[in-house]
């Protein structure tokens, strides 16, 4: 049987057609322009209903010099916190009709090329930078005209580029000081190579200090997996001198310690407890029911969002800066310290 060809897809050309039209009175109508006469704009309206058209982005590009593309460049498309970010994003953008496009370090590039480079293929309106992504000469090239914002990170600048984040020494604090509060004293962090990771860190140190307990600090390197959270409470455990308390530098991680303490027959929150960091839907789930710091991270979304669109509207704007203040969430896996 012969296979039925597939229906053309009809051009700005069979538009004007069918409404009885010129092509170019067609272009004015899908720009909005007030030059056309109600009755033409109805025309052009129902032949467009009729044949299903869609004008091509390709041809709206040509037309407007805009894509309405925003590219987001995360550092890890598979952790979680981005997905509260990129809601508050989206809340936005949405409403000005501008796609996101989104990538990490791993994806649409080629091999030795920066994954910006890509987005600049596809002549994005603006740049998200999102994480710790680490600037590149690519990077730098392109933030240097085309409106960007990075987020979620203080570890490096960009040329007018805005900055918004959550304040990671303020939320480490909090989470220490509550631990501090529920009586521990033997209190473990689990860290990462990141700028973030590395704020919180100091955080931690800062604190323990300030308590006097300098001499229980501890940091523990981790990959930011759930695996490498599992081993490195492993090696706490295995030390000899297991801590009452263990904040970690994200959820995944907590819920690797979590595990890890599963597996030794030590109950949390009664003879451990865990703090995460980042309030991702992890920690939500009543199994787990998690103590997290959450970033506000849709919050952060809705905020970059806007700053980017004032950016796109006038480039010359100077560089800004916002750190908005995170929040500790108290759920059932932090307890009194055991005694005795």
């Amino acid at each position: 049987m012969k296979h039925q060809e597939a229906a053309k897809r009809p051009t700005i050309y069979d538009v004007a057609r069918v409404a009885g039209v010129s092509r170019a009175l067609v272009s004015l109508v899908l720009r909005g322009s007030p030059k056309v006469s109600a009755g033409k704009k109805q025309a052009v309206a129902e032949a467009i209903a009729e044949l299903d058209y869609r004008p091509s982005n390709a041809a709206r590009w040509l037309a407007s010099g805009r894509t309405r593309i925003v590219g987001v460049l995360l550092d890890d498309l598979a952790n979680p916190w981005f997905v509260e970010l990129l809601d508050g994003l989206q809340s936005v953008l949405g409403e000005e009709n501008l796609r996101m496009v989104l990538s990490d370090p791993t994806y649409l590039a080629r091999p030795d090329e920066s994954p910006v480079s890509a987005f600049m293929d596809l002549r994005v309106d603006g740049l998200i930078i999102a994480g710790d992504v680490q600037p590149d000469d690519d990077l730098l090239r392109a933030t240097a005209h085309t409106p960007t914002v990075v987020v979620g990170t203080r570890t490096f600048e960009l040329p007018s580029a805005d900055l918004v984040t959550n304040d990671d020494v303020a939320g480490a604090c909090a989470a220490v000081e509550h631990l501090i509060s529920l009586g521990h004293r033997d209190i473990a962090y689990l860290t990462a190579p990141t700028g973030s990771a590395a704020l919180r860190a100091g955080s931690y140190r800062d604190t323990m200090a300030r308590h006097g307990l300098q001499d229980h600090i501890r940091v523990v390197q981790t990959d930011l997996s759930e695996h490498s959270g599992f081993e490195a409470m492993n090696g706490l455990i295995d030390s000899g001198r297991t801590p009452t308390a263990v904040m970690a530098t994200n959820d995944v991680l907590a819920v690797g310690a979590l595990s890890a303490a599963d597996d030794h027959g030590i109950s949390v929150p009664s003879r451990l407890s865990l703090v995460g960091y980042d309030n991702t839907y992890l920690a939500g789930i009543r199994h787990l029911s998690l103590t997290s710091v959450d970033p506000v991270s849709r919050d952060v979304g809705i905020r970059a969002a806007r700053l980017l669109l004032e950016r796109m509207a006038d480039p010359g704007l100077p560089q800004r800066t916002e750190v908005l203040t995170p929040r500790l969430v108290v759920r059932n896996s932090t307890a009194a310290a055991p005694t005795g």
